[in-house]
């Protein structure tokens, strides 16, 4: 009986750590869950959430639990990548060679192409809602379903039309930030909250119902323009009266499912001569400002015989001026009177190509057989008397390439059961529709071969098939990519399809489905990659007639694209110049300064004045004025210069007043940027990275920068890329120093063993400080490598000359110098990253520097970072030493035959 006493005192202190113990395993775990949630969730945020942004919002810039321990490394934010930043991703397959050009993922039961919030401007990094106990998610949850149930019931486009937002962690995210969004909103939009918190827009004209399905809401809460609220509101009516789809559209094909034409290619055929050859029309339809590609890839397909018909963007209107200029030599080019802004899956697209149809058969001087679309992403891989002698053996198909057999999933993954309205150059998704009864839908590629007869039924015909198809087809997204195959297949002509485009198309969808679009789409889609010199063997292929290829771009890569060329017309003689250089126009004085951005600009000036100072410094003589100058006005033009597929700076092209004589002149001037990375010395005992760059615009589908030389900003967002070699799974910290010696993040990757590249772009508080920032790459806190990048001070403000009052808030670094909610003042010491009393004063009286003061500045920053190579005179000049720009090999002056317009041989060709 003496012992029952610590008997139950022993069980008591049993229960008591038998609860404890329980407590912190469930603490553990939840911190585990976390934190591993961050690796198992993300791949499909990285989809859904920021399409082609680099942040993700749950990432925290906190000290994680599981790294306090660490010493410094306790400050550090754990991100992992491969390819992008997640280290435990599913691996996909590689796909070698895809025809099936669907621009929307393999995977599209993984996507959620639903949430599509209000946007506004740049949101601050919100990290309450991952703090928030379980509890209370659970609340907030509940009382946003109950919201949710309610509005089910008032479903005005389909069942799901109100089944928008997914709930859960990424839906409860999405819903904070859609109140916060609508808030910032209503400023804009005169929007107000009703009871039951729907926005309400206001318009010129009431619309003719009461809007309440939540796509259409926020399609205009995120419109920008009044037109296009309208619009919205007006479509969404006529859709929910039953006034705008067609119910049912007759078919008019005899044939049971698809025709199975199988055609056969022959490399000898082009020895067969037809007696009566067809005449092709080729339509161009070109964006963007690479006229020397467009003109190499009209050389290549030009034959005095066809017909060539080239739509350039609306927006465009640099390449539209190159292209009237060079389609002057040829009788049998033409260009578009009309121009339309054409968007990635726009329904525009489709009206860009019914329009050049209706041109093209109203020409009684054109007398064609087929109608070919190319881009200026296209490259012939056959000559044109092969494609000639293929299509007249052939001359009553039509070459179209489908999506496949499941036709139901094709439906769902390409949103043909989506109500979608083009306007403000967006396609803007307003809720659910049904498929028509009585016919087929297909669609596969929107790159096709159509016979004249197909393409006057098309125009002309009046029939139920066609003109209700033209109508479910103007609010569709992808539509010219399903228009052309539902058309046919229904149509008596159904029996001249065949399941081929005749193109090869680079898809590499582990890359290419990034969700890249859904700033101009409201959905997740994808695009085909470059080609590269290791694809060549696949255009050598003969299984299946194929003609073209698709996408080239010279500024990724050019090798690719002269590979080709000699392939089909051999090489150019020996010695010709300019072969490996590639110049690309990035801004053009017609343009207007309109046209780029304050950093630019700035940079801009500041280029032009160092090539001034290395023609005072390298060709001025003591006692001579003749090469000293005084520079004049904006920028007259500037190019991107490549050679050998690498990036070789600017060439700015301006104006200067020659101080000895007093008159002015136009110099061209090459500037290229310093090599900033470097690896540390002595170099540790890891090896694994390869190269590291700052930058904007990453393009994760190509894995280039597209801001090309990295021009930088205060209030720009830039992104860390690395470049990595194979090796053991391993940890690196990155830490960004901004030029006071300011730690503004660090935080850890994971790299995978398979990784080649890792970017990440950390959420700092703007604007940056102006100056030279430097980015530490480390190893068990060992240096591994350090790079550099510029955050330049702006000279200009909406172009015009900064002003004191601008210059002090934009060049004084962020408020308290916290680049992020949690300090690193506490890594200085322990990184031997001293803050200097006299360079955060220097610092201080720099950021109130405006004129030539603020000139000063920024050319020694920019100078720090970029050297002027050479300049040269495009015209008449006083400076005896000066070369001709005409006269180098590098100006965008300077021979260029590859791209050059000449005449017409005598085989018909120009190259």
């Amino acid at each position: 009986m003496v012992a029952a006493p610590c008997v139950r005192r022993l069980a008591r202190r049993s229960r008591s750590a038998l609860i404890a113990a329980l407590t912190v395993l469930l603490v553990q775990t939840l911190i585990v869950w976390n934190f591993s949630s961050l690796d198992s969730g993300d791949e499909h945020r990285d989809k859904r959430d920021r399409g082609s942004s680099n942040e993700d919002p749950r990432l925290q810039h906190h000290p994680p639990p599981a790294a306090r321990s660490r010493g410094p490394a306790a400050a550090t934010l754990h991100s992992q990548a491969p390819g992008g930043y997640f280290s435990h991703l599913p691996k996909e397959k590689m796909r070698t060679d895809s025809n099936n050009e669907n621009s929307v993922p393999k995977d599209f039961e993984n996507i959620d192409n639903s949430n599509f919030a209000p946007r506004t401007q740049r949101q601050k990094h919100q990290p309450e809602l991952v703090k928030k106990p379980l509890s209370k998610q659970k609340e907030h949850l509940k009382r946003k379903l109950a919201v949710e149930a309610k509005g089910k019931e008032h479903s005005l486009l389909g069942k799901n039309s109100n089944e928008v937002l997914q709930y859960g962690d990424h839906g409860v995210k999405n819903s904070s930030h859609q109140k916060e969004n609508h808030r910032l909103n209503k400023q804009h939009h005169h929007m107000k909250k009703t009871a039951n918190s729907s926005p309400e827009i206001k318009y010129d004209l009431p619309p003719k119902c009461e809007i309440t399905g939540k796509e259409a809401i926020s399609a205009l809460s995120r419109a920008k323009s009044k037109h296009c609220r309208q619009e919205i509101a007006e479509i969404y009516c006529q859709h929910k009266q039953g006034k705008l789809m067609p119910e049912k559209v007759p078919r008019f094909c005899p044939l049971e499912g698809k025709a199975n034409n199988n055609v056969q290619w022959d490399e000898d055929s082009v020895e067969y001569i037809p007696a009566k050859p067809v005449r092709i029309v080729f339509v161009l339809v070109v964006h963007g400002r690479a006229s020397r590609q467009l003109q190499r890839m009209f050389k290549a397909i030009y034959h005095k015989d066809h017909f060539y018909y080239i739509h350039c963007d609306k927006r465009s209107n640099y390449l539209h001026r190159e292209v009237l200029q060079f389609a002057k030599k040829y009788p049998n080019v033409r260009v578009t009177p009309w121009r339309m802004s054409t968007i990635w899956g726009g329904a525009s697209l489709l009206s860009t190509y019914l329009q050049s149809m209706t041109d093209l058969l109203e020409m009684k001087d054109w007398s064609w057989d087929f109608f070919i679309n190319l881009s200026a992403a296209d490259y012939p891989i056959r000559t044109n008397d092969q494609l000639v002698a293929f299509l007249s053996r052939y001359r009553d198909m039509n070459f179209l390439k489908s999506h496949g057999r499941d036709n139901a999933r094709f439906i769902r993954k390409q949103g043909l059961d989506r109500l979608f309205l083009e306007c403000d150059t967006h396609m803007w998704r307003l809720g659910d529709r049904k498929i028509p009864e009585g016919i087929a839908v297909d669609g596969g590629s929107d790159w096709f071969l159509l016979n004249r007869k197909f393409v006057e039924y098309v125009i002309f015909s009046q029939d139920d098939l066609v003109t209700r198809m033209k109508r479910f087809y103007t609010y569709t997204l992808l539509p010219a990519e399903s228009f052309f195959h539902t058309v046919l297949e229904n149509s008596p002509h159904c029996d001249t399809m065949v399941d081929n485009n005749l193109r090869i198309t680079n898809w590499n969808r582990k890359l290419g489905c990034k969700c890249q679009y859904k700033h101009i789409v409201d959905w997740c889609g994808c695009s085909p990659n470059d080609f590269k010199p290791s694809d060549f063997h696949r255009f050598q292929q003969t299984a299946r007639p194929t003609f073209f290829a698709r996408k080239f771009e010279a500024s990724v890569n050019q090798e690719i694209i002269g590979q080709l060329d000699y392939y089909l017309y051999g090489n150019y003689p020996s010695g010709t110049p300019g072969l490996r250089s590639y110049w690309e126009n990035f801004y053009d004085e017609p343009d207007s300064i309109q046209s780029i951005s304050d950093v630019m600009l700035t940079m801009f000036h500041s280029f032009a004045r160092l090539g001034l100072r290395r023609a005072e410094t390298s060709l001025h003589m003591n006692g001579d004025n003749s090469c000293r100058y005084y520079p004049m006005g904006h920028p007259v033009s500037v190019h991107l210069y490549f050679l050998a597929d690498h990036f070789q700076g600017f060439l700015i092209k301006h104006h200067a007043t020659n101080l000895a004589v007093s008159k002015l002149e136009t110099l061209e001037t090459w500037v290229m940027p310093k090599k900033v990375f470097k690896i540390a010395n002595p170099q540790s005992d890891f090896g694994r990275l390869q190269f590291s760059e700052i930058g904007t615009e990453w393009d994760a589908k190509e894995r280039i920068f597209r801001n090309f030389g990295g021009l930088v900003g205060p209030m720009d967002e830039p992104i860390g890329m690395q470049k990595w070699g194979k090796g053991p799974n391993v940890t690196v910290t990155m830490i960004w120093i901004d030029p006071i010696n300011v730690i503004a993040a660090t935080y850890d990757i994971l790299i995978e063993s398979s990784a080649e590249f890792t970017h990440y772009k950390p959420p700092l508080n703007l604007p940056l400080r102006p100056g030279v920032w430097t980015i530490r790459i480390l190893h068990h806190w060992v240096p591994v490598a350090e790079t550099k990048f510029l955050v330049t001070p702006l000279a200009f403000s909406n172009r015009q000359p900064i002003k004191k009052e601008e210059a002090s808030k934009l060049h004084g670094g962020p408020p308290r110098n916290a680049y992020m909610e949690q300090s690193f003042q506490g890594l200085n010491p322990v990184l031997n990253i001293p803050i200097n009393a006299a360079e955060v004063e220097q610092s201080r009286k720099n950021s109130a520097l405006v004129g030539v003061k603020l000139e000063n500045w920024l050319d020694s920053l920019v100078n720090s970072l970029w050297s002027a190579v050479d300049i040269c005179a495009t015209g008449p000049t006083s400076c005896p030493v000066m070369q001709s720009c005409s006269q180098t090999a590098w100006s965008s002056l300077s021979p260029d035959p590859k791209s050059d317009m000449g005449g017409i041989k005598a085989d018909g060709r120009l190259r």
